[in-house]
Order: C-alpha cells, then structure tokens, then sequence
C-alpha cells in the first residue's frame, strides 16, 4: 500500500476522496499490532512516505486522542480523515478502519462457536492462551515502563489492582476514583503528576506535507457552536433512535437492549486502550449478565489478537457469543442473533469515538499550539496498570488452572486448602508456552503476531501428539 517518495522539496498533490477511501479501506485490513503497530503503520505511511499531514499536526492529533476514552488508533484514523476531508472523510476513514475486524471476527467466532471442539481448532487455542496471557502482562510492563514515573503513581497502581483484585470493585468506580485522586494531586502536589499521554513534538522533518505546521485550519475545522450542537445532537438522536427500538423490541431487560446500554458505558470508560476496559467487559460479559464463560473471553481476546482493527473490537466476540447463546431467533438463527449482537456491541462501542473526535476536532485544531494534558488522565493512567496486571493475573489462573483449584481455601484448616490448591491440575505445557511467549518478547522483543503464531503452532503441535505416537 505504499506509494513511492516524492521529492522532499515538492508538496504532495490534493488527495481525492477515492484515493482517501482506498488507503483507510487497506488499513482496516492490515492493521495488525495493536495500537501500537497502527499508529506506527500510519505514521509511516502518512508522514514518511505520502506526506498527507506533518508529523507536528499528527502528534498534535495523537496527543488529543491519547485522553480521550476508545481506542486511540481508530480515532486518530478519524481525526485525520476529518482533517483531510471534513465529517464524511472522519466517518469514512474511522468505519472503515474498524469495518473490516468486525466482519473477520464474525466469521471467526462463528467457526469457534461451531467447530470449537474439533481437535486442531482446540490445539490451536490452547497455544494461543497461553500466549495471550504473557501479551496482557507484557502491556502491563509497557504501559507500566512509561506512566509509573514516581512512588505516588506507583501507589496508585498497586492500590487499583488491590482494589479490583481483593474487594472487586467496579471499573468504573476505580476510573472515577483515579482521576479525582489525579485532580486533586495537581492542586496539592503537582511534580507528581506530570507525567502524561505526550507523545512528544517533532523532530523530524520529511519534507513538505498536505497539512502542514502552518497551513491554516480548512473551513470544516473551524469551530462553531451550531457544529458542536448540530452534531452533539445527531449522535445523541442515533443513540436514542437505536435504543428506542431494541427497547420496543425486545424490552428493556432484553439482551440486546442491556448490550446496548452496557457497551455504550463501557466505550465511555476505555481510558488506556483495550487492555484496561476488558477487565469491566469481563465483569460485565461474564459476571453479571453471564452472556459467555471466562474460558470464552480468554478465547475472544486470543482471536481479537489475530485479527486487524482495534483491539476493542474483542467486544463484538462478546455480543456474537451472547447473542447466539440468548437464541433470540431461534435455535435455527442462532448465527444470525449472533451476528445482530456483534453489530450492536460495536455501534454502541464505536458511536462515541466518532463524536469525540467531530465535536471536540475542532477545539483541538484551534489551541494546536497550546495543548495541556489534565493530571486526572496521569492518575487514571497509572490506575490502569493496576487493572491490566489483574487481568492478567485473571487469564493466568483460567489457563494454568482450567479445571479450577477444586476447593475453596478453608481458614479452619490451611492443610486441606493448600493441599487442594497442588493437587489440582496444573497446565505444565501452557506454563512453558507463556514462559517461551514472555522470554520472547521482553528479551527478544519479538513482535505480537509471530509470537502467537508460534505458540498456536505449538499447541496444535501439542495437540496432535497422540495421534502420531
């Protein structure tokens, strides 16, 4: 998808439409690694090489989503859409970077739910667990490595991670906590929020850029009460318009409609990307409305691993699986309820991504040269690791112990307890796969996909074994 350099002294022609429609079309199909794989891919390729935006106006662009709750990866694709092309080039180049994941992840968890008990398909899973175990605690590290730069942030990692782990509060309540910790810390002890979503200024320069450091803000950026109100509105009528109708449908206790209203809280509170929300769709998915097992959404966010788009996108895992269990249309359609509740877990993920970007863009573009990032966001930053450590710790527990630990650890007698916690099955084999996934990737920094496809090739391996012995 790489168009060839052009002089560093030429500025790059007007893009088209069409030309637009056809690279975030690509995208959405190659945008493998995570966040950070995708903005690194649109970096090189829109800064570096086709030279559509500067890499101040990216970075300035980047820092915004970086705050905002959703995935940053998909809203920065629609904030440069939007910049390049105004609200149907932000919606076009946003939906197209998620369009793809969704379609590839229905037909995924169809097989899964279909096939899943077929030998290699189970070989395959039980290398790629293990796996995704040692990813969520690598990104832990990672985000960890970056945001935990004082004790005071450190303590509000361990204390979010007993919170959620020991007395299992709610994420919202930890998210909320957070940053009223981090607002009331940068009136009171501001050193010690400093530390932030900055991604930095610019420091290279790649020649001439479309959008460049001084071109001046296009008419659709500027900003204007009657957009942001216009366009508050026609989010909020989608909203309700949706949510009207599953409601007279299916009642409000119906499965979609509580979809609808679950994803559309939990959009609202995915600050730190994907890995700090699955913990609240996991309390949410398998705790409270019981739409899929904890086996499941290990296995969800192993197929979310292996598919383009965001990562978030592990959320139409959930509403597939919950639909095609409600049966909503019968046994015959449970394909068919799936795929509804795949659509509407991420219409209702995704809706407020495209306004936060459409309403607040042009904000944005208008103190380009005077951007702050608020100490909350530190203090919910640093509330997170905590989070994704205890997810971790979650899928840890479910691949080393499947069959569970067998008792409850009994205080009036520790023996039997800790005798029942060694003599429950332990998985040596997926032990040694997480191990090898971890070595891997912190020593040899080895990416993501090969890593999973080793360790699914090794499960399969593993698999296979008595047959061919």
């Amino acid at each position: 998808m790489s168009s060839p350099p052009q002089a560093l002294t030429d500025c790059p022609e007007s893009v088209s439409f069409h030309e637009a429609f056809i690279y975030w079309l690509k995208l959405g199909f190659i945008s493998f690694g995570g966040p950070a794989g995708q903005i690194s891919m649109m970096h090189q390729e829109l800064v570096e090489r086709r030279r559509w935006i500067s890499e101040h106006r990216f970075l300035h662009a980047l820092n915004y989503t970086m705050v905002l709750p959703g995935p940053e990866a998909q809203q920065l694709a629609t904030y440069i859409g939007w910049l390049m092309h105004g609200v149907w080039g932000g919606i076009m180049a946003g939906f197209l970077f998620v369009l793809p994941s969704l379609f590839i992840l229905i037909a995924l968890t169809w097989i899964y739910l279909s096939f899943g008990n077929v030998p290699a398909v189970e070989g395959v899973l039980y290398g790629i667990k293990p796996a995704v175990t040692a990813i969520v605690l690598f990104a832990a590290y990672r985000i960890g490595s970056r945001a935990l730069q004082n004790n005071v942030l450190r303590a509000m990692a361990v204390l979010a991670f007993a919170a959620i782990f020991f007395f299992d509060v709610p994420f919202p309540y930890i998210v909320l906590m957070a940053g009223l910790i981090g607002y009331l810390g940068a009136r009171y002890h501001p050193q010690s929020f400093k530390s932030g979503a900055h991604h930095g200024s610019s420091k290279h320069s790649y020649g001439p850029a479309l959008i460049d450091d001084d071109t001046p803000i296009p008419s659709h950026a500027l900003f204007k009460w009657s957009r942001l109100i216009s366009y508050t509105l026609a989010g909020l009528l989608i909203w309700l318009l949706v949510m009207a109708l599953l409601f007279s449908t299916y009642g409000w206790e119906g499965t979609f409609t509580q979809m609808g209203w679950f994803f559309t809280k939990a959009a609202l509170l995915t600050f730190g990307g994907a890995y700090a929300v699955l913990p609240y769709v996991y309390q949410g998915g398998v705790e409270h409305y019981s739409w899929l097992t904890g086996t499941q959404m290990i296995d969800g966010l192993a197929l979310g691993e292996t598919t383009p788009g965001p990562l978030i996108m592990v959320v139409a895992f959930v509403g597939f699986v919950g639909g095609w269990g409600a049966k909503i249309f019968g046994p015959e359609s449970q394909a068919l309820a799936g795929a509804m509740g795949a659509g509407i877990a991420t219409l209702f993920t995704f809706l407020p991504s495209f306004l936060f970007i459409l309403v607040g863009g042009p904000a944005v573009e208008k103190t380009r040269h005077d951007i702050n990032f608020t100490a909350p966001l530190t203090g919910i930053t640093a509330a997170v690791v905590g989070v994704i450590l205890n997810l971790a710790f979650f899928f840890a527990y479910h691949v080393l112990w499947p069959e569970g630990i067998g008792i409850e650890f009994d205080w009036s007698s520790p023996i039997t307890g800790i005798k029942a916690f060694f003599s429950a099955r332990f998985e040596w084999v997926s032990a040694i796969i997480g191990i090898a996934a971890l070595i891997a990737m912190f020593k040899y920094k080895v990416g993501i996909m090969p890593v999973l496809a080793a360790c699914a090739l090794a499960g399969l391996i593993y698999s296979l074994l008595p047959s061919l012995m």
